[in-house]
Order: structure tokens, then sequence, then C-alpha cells
């Protein structure tokens, strides 16, 4: 039995998250939903709990990713219930985080504003919008916001994607 390792990852819609993390090699699991974290029960973040095969995809494969498919450099208006955000599960991974994040800020142009927090609870989302992308991609929303992420992710990360999933699609 393989060990999977677990982080949750904010970064806007989790429609979109989702079909991200769902379209890579190594990632086992994607659930989307609401995370909370220290201080904030009350403040839930749309947000996604991945369980990733470290062998096959590493944390920093899946940050820089989730770096690039959201807006990390800029305050969204909904900035709570849509932040770029890291929410940290395993002991040790706080400082694995800062590191990545640090070593990674150098391929933006703009200060990343993705903050690195405890995780302490998450909600899923309404089961009717699970795997909401490739479940109906002919959507205006998913044509409009998710399918250029994918084609994003397929372009820079080509190495890192299943193209089963993501070809299909687009």
């Amino acid at each position: 039995m393989e060990s999977l390792a677990k982080i949750a990852l904010g970064g806007g819609c989790y429609w979109c998250t989702e079909a991200i993390f769902l379209s890579l090699r190594g990632v086992r699991n994607v659930d989307q939903g609401f995370v909370s974290s220290v201080g904030e029960q009350s403040d839930w973040s749309e947000a996604v709990v991945i369980r990733y095969h470290p062998g096959e995809i590493s944390l920093k494969d899946l940050i820089e990713v989730h770096l690039h498919t959201h807006k990390s450099t800029a305050a969204h208006r909904m900035r709570n219930k849509y932040r770029s955000a890291v929410y940290t599960i395993d002991a040790g991974d706080d400082e694995k985080v800062r590191l990545v994040l640090k070593e990674l800020q150098d391929g933006f142009s703009e200060k990343l504003i993705t903050e690195i927090l405890p995780f302490v609870d998450f909600k899923p989302s309404e089961e009717r919008y699970w795997n909401y992308y490739y479940s109906q991609p002919e959507k205006p929303f998913c044509e409009t916001y998710i399918a250029p992420k994918l084609r994003l992710l397929l372009n820079r990360f080509s190495n890192l994607v299943d193209p089963k999933m993501v070809q299909a699609s687009l």
C-alpha cells in the first residue's frame, strides 16, 4: 500500500482548483470544499484537500502548479473566501512550504501573497459540484475559467500532467 501525503490549497474557486489537481500524475484524490484555519473557524475559504504520492509528484511541484494557475500575486476582492493559501496538515510542512515559496518567488515579477496557514477543519462542497469540470466541460464557466487554466497547465507543466485527463477534455 502506498503512503500518501496530504496538503490543502486555496486559490479561488474550488471548481478550478479541483480540475487542475485532478489532472496531475501522482495525485490520488482531490476533495473540494471549504477550509478553516486557526483563528478563523467562522471564516471558511474555498479550497481543495489533495492526497498525493510523494514518490510521483513533489510538494514543490504541487505548490508551483498552484501558484501559476491562480492569482497568487493579486488579492481577490472577496479575499477571505477566495484567498491564495497553502494549508499545512502534516507536522513540519510549514517550514517546507515556506522554503518552497521563497525559492519560487523568483519566478514571479510581483510578490506572492499566498499565505501559509495551519489546516483546522474541512467541509466538503455539495456532491453535485464534485468533479465539476470533468463531468460538464461544456458549461460556460468551465469554458471561460477552467479550460484556459488546463491549457496553461498542459503547456507549462506537461511533465506533471496525466495527458488522458487534460487532452480528452480540451
